[in-house]
């Protein structure tokens, strides 16, 4: 008898875990918490966000961030004017840290060319305006130590 590989099982093999994070408000002039990481260091292999609400008509530049428990916090992308961003809009990073948040339209986004690590801490996301809407965010990773773990925020 032949068993198949399926969905969920194919989204392991190739990106890893999946933790989603329930939509909420965006942080207000602020880095909020998307995700903590627990108990070592993982490979991010993608983090893909959604609007779930309009984001307001008004210039805020927007990036996510991982926060180490120890040293200092590294921009995981550079910033993106989310200003009047669709219902649908999908948000991901390409893997480098000097390209900006990808903010296509409800079409598409990306996933990382180049797996990022990340440390025990925080993902945040940080936003520059105090803008109404909401995102809900899901994230891919494979723990590069043993323990290392991921819950959302």
């Amino acid at each position: 008898m032949t068993t198949l590989i399926q969905g969920p099982q194919v989204r392991a093999l190739t990106l890893g875990r999946k933790v989603d994070r329930a939509t909420a408000a965006l942080p207000q002039t602020a880095a909020g918490t998307l995700f903590t990481v627990t108990g070592g260091r993982i490979v991010l292999t993608s983090i893909v966000g959604e609007v779930t609400t309009v984001i307001q008509t008004q210039a805020n530049n927007t990036k996510l961030q991982s926060v180490p428990t120890t040293g200092s916090a590294v921009d995981l992308c550079a910033v993106l004017d989310i200003t009047a961003d669709e219902v649908g809009c999908l948000y991901g990073i390409t893997g480098l840290f000097s390209d900006a948040l990808v903010g296509a339209a409800a079409g598409a986004s990306v996933l990382p060319r180049n797996p990022v690590i990340v440390p025990i801490g925080a993902i945040k996301l940080n936003c520059a305006a105090s803008n109404t809407g909401a995102v809900k965010w899901s994230i891919t990773y494979v723990p590069l130590d043993d323990n290392a773990s991921v819950a959302a925020a």
